[in-house]
């Protein structure tokens, strides 16, 4: 065994890198075998009054996608019995209110712009529905299409008992760009993979901010306070404290269009990331207390949080094998392995094909992008920074970052 300085300093420095993913290295492990268990479906519901559904979509600035939408969710099975519509129209400057209501949609408007973001309007328009007869609401985002069964699904899990729903969430343009393409494998593993994991584990699935439905003993027992960046995984973080528990319902989806380019896909990059950062932030060290004092349930979402995003947690990988140290090589190559593992079966299981694994050849351009974000994802990250709605269309005159993934 070696003793000299420089040996010890790259041992050190590799079992440094080592010991910052391997949370999140146990972690795709976990739900990558869990995603390979038998599939947990809901009981059959034992009769009873129809549930009464109340599908919320918040709506900023929308005019171009919330008729569609509408359309999209008036169209599934199920959709007139005892279920409605409810467009929040938050904020809005354009046309927003109108088209939904033209669509046939029951329209909430919000005026405060003072407080604003998404937590904000499902807070006020929760506050509403559940003063009426209502026994649960489905969120849909605005810029989205609903698969035909969407409706029948959630209330099949609602009504065999399930605490929360949320369905499978794609994208629905994965053709507009390598970029897009990219993202729909990333969310294969993000959205699909690990949702099904951690459900088939009897875990809690978690919450995607598209397509998930809460009863209404859980909003007011969890009032919808989240008002964070990335409030769906705040308010998942406080449902799992509270002890309830969502179910993944993968029989159903909702799809919505990814930014292509320049400024939409830096904004919702850095979001996505910064948020996450700020609830690892946050939330760990309550997480960690609670697991020390034996809520072990609450450990498959402390490592969740200690997960870096994966082009992050793969660099600190790649920096350890190229360190001239054997066993530091041995363990970084075991845990590449366990991501390319990872993210074969998000595409296997989710139904991708040979352009998703095409798409995998751009990846490390795609890193590269990643970590000149860095700067974006620290802002994103601080405890005061302000949702932005994603520009999913190019913005005239941005050329952004196009030649990169």
């Amino acid at each position: 065994m070696t003793t000299d300085p420089l040996s010890l300093a790259l041992a050190a420095v590799g079992a440094m890198l080592l010991a910052v993913t391997l949370p999140g290295t146990v972690e795709l492990a976990l739900l990558t075998l869990g995603a390979l268990l038998p599939r947990r479906r809901p009981a059959d519901p034992t009769g009873g009054p129809a549930l009464r559904l109340a599908v919320v979509v918040p709506a900023h600035d929308e005019q171009e996608t919330i008729a569609a939408c509408v359309t999209s969710l008036l169209a599934c099975r199920g959709a007139q019995a005892d279920t409605q519509i409810a467009v929040v129209a938050d904020n809005c400057t354009d046309a927003t209110a109108t088209r939904a209501r033209q669509a046939g949609a029951r329209v909430l408007v919000r005026h405060d712009p003072e407080r604003r973001g998404k937590g904000y309007a499902l807070d006020f328009a929760f506050g509403q529905l559940l003063a009426e007869p209502c026994d649960a609401v489905l969120v849909v985002d605005a810029d989205t299409s609903a698969s035909p069964d969407l409706l029948q699904e959630v209330r099949r899990w609602l009504a065999a008992g399930a605490d929360a729903v949320q369905v499978r969430y794609g994208v629905r343009n994965p053709e507009a760009s390598h970029r897009t393409r990219l993202l729909h494998v990333a969310l294969l593993a993000f959205n699909y993979l690990r949702p099904r994991g951690r459900h088939r584990l009897g875990l809690s699935a978690g919450l995607l901010g598209n397509g998930f439905a809460l009863r209404r003993e859980v909003v007011e027992r969890v009032p919808y306070a989240a008002r964070s960046v990335v409030e769906d995984l705040e308010y998942h973080l406080a449902l799992i404290k509270a002890g309830y528990r969502v179910c993944f319902a993968e029989g159903a989806e909702v799809l919505a269009d990814m930014p292509v380019q320049g400024k939409g896909v830096r904004t919702q990059r850095a979001r996505w990331e910064g948020g996450r950062l700020r609830q690892a932030i946050d939330w760990a060290p309550r997480l960690a207390t609670a697991v020390l004092r034996g809520r072990l349930r609450l450990l498959e979402p402390l490592l969740d949080l200690a997960l870096l995003p994966l082009a992050f947690h793969v660099v600190l990988l790649v920096l350890a094998l190229t360190l001239p140290v054997p066993w530091v090589r041995a363990t970084a190559a075991a845990a590449l392995a366990v991501v390319g593992l990872h993210v074969l079966t998000a595409v296997v299981l989710g139904g991708g094909g040979r352009r998703e694994l095409l798409a995998l050849a751009t990846a490390p351009l795609y890193v590269l992008w990643k970590l000149v974000q860095l700067p974006r994802v620290a802002r994103a990250a601080r405890r005061d920074a302000e949702w932005v709605r994603t520009q999913r269309a190019p913005v005239k005159g941005d050329s952004g970052s196009e030649g990169t993934p």
